[in-house]
């Protein structure tokens, strides 16, 4: 029999820099499928910021458990910043969380929407400002291109806990 699974440092980053801001999270996950909020989850003392996450692998489930708008499904897919950035308030919204993120992408084999495996959209909803989105660009199966998104909202969740600053990267506005 395995020994305790140990938590990931990235994770436990995360929950330390989220506990310090007093900042809960939820999570509306399509590509990673539940990866992250279990990640976060296996840091001892996650109750005090995680808040839930939802699973929205199939593209109606965005729209009715994370509130994902149909129009901006129908106008711009599900692999989208605009969706990543719903995904994120969503999550922020449905799991009354201060932090909400999405994540949406294309894992593989194939491309999905025209979209070319490795694409993914982080989402993210903080407390005073609009909803924003980060392109990632990854490379490797399904696996390696699920978990390198998780570590990337994990590293954000880090940064995002320990600073306030201004990222430059898609917003919602």
């Amino acid at each position: 029999m395995a020994g305790p699974r140990q938590p990931r440092p990235a994770a436990v980053a995360a929950v330390d820099a989220l506990r310090a801001r007093r900042w809960t999270v939820g999570t509306a996950e399509s590509l990673t499928a539940g990866l992250l909020a279990a990640t976060i989850a296996d840091v001892p003392g996650a109750s005090e910021v995680l808040r839930g996450g939802l699973v929205v692998y199939a593209a109606d489930l965005k729209h009715h458990l994370a509130g994902v708008p149909t129009e901006v499904l129908e106008r711009h897919g599900a692999v989208s910043a605009e969706t990543a950035r719903a995904l994120a308030d969503g999550a922020a919204r449905r799991c009354a969380a201060d932090v909400g993120i999405g994540l949406t992408g294309v894992a593989g084999p194939g491309r999905q929407e025209g979209q070319p495996v490795g694409t993914v959209h982080l989402g993210v909803s903080a407390p005073g400002r609009e909803p924003w989105s980060i392109p990632l660009r990854l490379e490797g199966d399904r696996g390696q291109i699920r978990d390198a998104a998780c570590l990337a909202a994990l590293e954000l969740l880090a940064d995002l806990g320990a600073t306030d600053h201004d990222d430059g990267n898609e917003s919602g506005t």
